[in-house]
């Protein structure tokens, strides 16, 4: 039980060092440091960079998919699920106004090292993808559903990269009450 508790431990780590430092910028001894044992230890659960990674990786596309199951049970119409993804921006504010966003950060740096693993990332923009499609699809906007869920995919990404470049967290909220005005417009228009 203790080893799997560690290794869990371990990728909640690497995962918060990777969305903290950048992949490239996190060694292997930096992630042991931070949960407190041994290289050897490490080892035993890792065998390398690339093997944490994909394990990190893993982990955000489970709780991406739990977030949007959530999101899904909460019995709301899909205009306020799709405002709870908007509201992502404010919730984690603090985080986004140091370090970006931690899907488009990931997949950006994967993309300039040309990694392996750079589709896998893709991947859970590929989730957000597909279920604010389908929420749109839900409101009636069937034929628009993925250009739409697309339109916001990317505002949401540039809030984020402008939020940590100008550091500004009424540039973030300002943001927030447009897309919401924006989905206002899309859901009245039908």
């Amino acid at each position: 039980m203790k080893g799997k508790i560690t290794r869990k431990h371990i990728v909640e780590m690497a995962d918060r060092l990777f969305y903290e430092r950048g992949y490239e910028h996190t060694s292997l001894a930096d992630i042991a440091d931070s949960v407190q044992i041994s290289k050897g230890n490490f080892y035993y659960h890792f065998k390398s960079k690339d093997e944490i990674l994909a394990a990190v990786i893993e982990l955000r596309l489970e709780n991406t998919r739990n977030m949007l199951l959530q999101w899904e049970d909460g019995g709301e119409r899909p205009e306020d699920r799709i405002k709870r993804f908007i509201d992502i921006l404010i919730a984690n504010q603090a985080d986004i106004k140091m370090y970006g966003c931690p899907v488009g950060t990931l997949c950006t740096e994967l993309s300039k090292l040309n990694h392996a693993s750079k589709a896998e990332a893709s991947e859970l923009f590929t989730l957000f993808r597909t279920w604010l499609s389908r929420q749109f699809a839900l409101l009636g906007l069937e034929a628009a559903a993925d250009e739409l869920a697309m339109h916001l995919l990317a505002r949401s990404q540039g809030v984020a990269t402008l939020a940590q470049a100008f550091q500004d967290e009424r540039f973030i909220q300002h943001e927030v009450e447009q897309m919401n005005d924006w989905l206002n417009s899309k859901v009245n228009a039908k």
